[in-house]
C-alpha cells in the first residue's frame, strides 16, 4: 500500500477535480504486475491504468490482489466503473485505504465487489489517502472546498510595509515552494485589493505543473481592469460581485471570464455562499494569496481551514499585519490552530497549521 500511496502523491499536481488514487496489483508471491495513479479528468482511474501496465508487460492478472488507496468507483461518470474491470479482469482480492465520500459511490463500489465474490480488506493507508485527498473529501461531505490561506511575512508578523512593499520579505525557494502549493490546488482566490496594488498573475511558474489553477476574484464593485495580468491565456477567472454593473459584467465575460452576483445584507460579498457556489463548481482546494482584509473577513467567519505561513528571519518593525482582525477584548476570542508541519525551506520557516478541529468531518 505504501507504493500505492506513492503514487497517488504522484498524481498530486493532476487529477483535480478527481481525487489523487494509486494503484498497484501483485500476484500471490508479491511480484508486481502493474501499477499507476489516476491521470487528469476524463482520464483512465488508477486502477484502469495499472490494468493497463500489467496487460503492456505482458501479465495475467486473473488471480491477483489489487491495493487501491480509495474505494473503485461503480458508476459511469467520465470514466467507466472501476469495479466492473477490476472484476472482469480476475482480481481475487482487492485491498483499499478507504471509503469514497462521492455519494454516487460510498461504499456502493466495495458491495459490488464483495458481491462479484471479490475478497476485500478495507483500512491500510486510510489516513494517508485522506490527508491526499482532503480537499475531495471536503467538497463531497462539506459541499465546500477546503480552504488553505498562505501568507508570507517578517518574523515579527509583518507581510509588507507601511508603504506596501512587499516584493520580496521571503527568499526565493520559499516563492517556488508556494508555487508548488498552488499547483496543487483547484482555484487561486484573490481580492481586489490586491488586483489593484500587485496586478498579479497568479499563476504556476516556478515549479512544473500540467495544469494551471484557475482563478477566484472577489470584487464587490467589479474593479478589476481589462488588461489585468490574471487574464493569462487558458485560464479560467471567476468573479464575485455585490454591486451590479451590467456593462463592466459583459466586458469581463467578454475576457473569457464568469461573473457571479452573490451580495451579502451589506452590500459585499456573501463568502459562505461564494465557498458553497465554489464546491458546486467542483473546487477541491482553494488556495487563498489576498491582502489582510480579505484574510481577516475569511478568518471571521471561520471559513480557512487550513494556514500556509512562511515566516522570514527578518525584523521589519510596524507595517502591514497578515490579517486584519480587530481587536479582541479577551483571549478567549483567539482563533485557535494545531500545528501539522514546521520546516525549514530556504533562509525561512514554513509554519502549516489548522483551525482546531476542522479536518473532522
Amino acid at each position: 500500500m505504501k507504493r500505492a500511496l506513492a503514487l497517488a502523491h504522484d498524481a498530486l499536481w493532476l487529477t483535480s477535480p478527481n481525487p489523487r488514487v494509486g494503484a498497484i496489483i501483485m500476484d500471490s508471491r508479491g511480484a508486481v504486475l502493474g501499477r499507476g495513479h489516476t491521470q487528469q479528468a476524463g482520464g483512465p482511474h488508477a486502477e484502469i491504468m495499472a490494468l493497463r501496465d500489467a496487460a503492456a508487460q505482458g501479465h495475467c492478472v486473473r488471480g491477483a490482489t489489487a491495493y487501491v488507496t480509495l474505494e473503485p468507483c461503480c458508476h459511469q461518470g467520465r470514466t467507466g466503473p472501476c469495479c466492473e474491470a477490476l472484476i472482469a479482469a480476475g482480481i481475487k482480492k482487492v485491498v483499499a485505504s478507504i471509503a469514497d465520500p462521492n455519494p454516487q459511490v460510498a461504499g456502493q463500489g466495495f458491495a459490488r465487489l464483495r458481491a462479484a465474490g471479490v475478497e476485500l480488506e478495507v483500512g491500510p493507508g486510510a489516513a494517508e489517502s485522506r490527508a491526499l485527498n482532503i480537499g475531495f473529501f471536503s467538497r463531497m461531505i462539506r459541499k465546500t472546498p477546503w480552504v488553505r490561506l498562505k501568507m508570507a511575512a517578517s518574523l515579527d508578523g509583518t507581510s509588507a510595509l507601511a508603504n506596501g512593499q512587499s516584493q520580496w520579505i521571503t527568499s526565493p525557494e520559499a516563492r517556488a515552494d508556494g508555487h508548488a502549493w498552488r499547483a496543487r490546488s483547484c482555484a487561486v482566490l484573490t481580492g481586489i485589493g490586491t488586483v489593484l496594488e500587485d496586478n498579479p498573475r497568479l499563476d504556476v511558474r516556478e515549479v512544473p505543473s500540467p495544469r494551471q489553477p484557475r482563478i477566484v476574484v472577489v470584487d464587490s464593485r467589479l474593479q478589476t481592469p481589462l488588461d489585468a495580468r490574471l487574464f493569462i491565456a487558458g485560464r479560467a477567472c471567476i468573479f464575485y460581485a455585490a454591486v451590479e454593473n451590467e456593462a463592466k459584467k459583459a466586458a469581463l465575460e467578454a475576457c473569457g471570464a464568469t461573473v457571479v452576483m452573490l451580495p451579502d445584507a451589506n452590500g459585499k460579498v456573501d463568502l459562505s455562499a461564494m465557498m458553497h457556489d465554489l464546491g458546486r463548481r467542483e473546487i477541491n482546494e482553494l488556495h487563498v494569496e489576498a491582502g489582510s482584509k480579505l484574510n481577516g473577513s475569511l478568518i471571521r467567519a471561520g471559513l480557512v481551514d487550513e494556514f500556509l505561513l512562511y515566516l522570514a528571519p527578518k525584523l521589519l518593525g510596524p507595517g502591514q499585519g497578515m490579517a486584519a482582525l480587530g481587536p479582541l477584548e479577551s483571549l478567549a476570542g483567539a482563533v485557535a490552530l494545531q500545528f501539522e508541519s514546521v520546516d525549514r525551506v530556504g533562509a525561512d520557516l514554513r509554519i502549516v497549521a489548522r483551525a482546531a478541529g476542522r479536518d473532522q468531518f
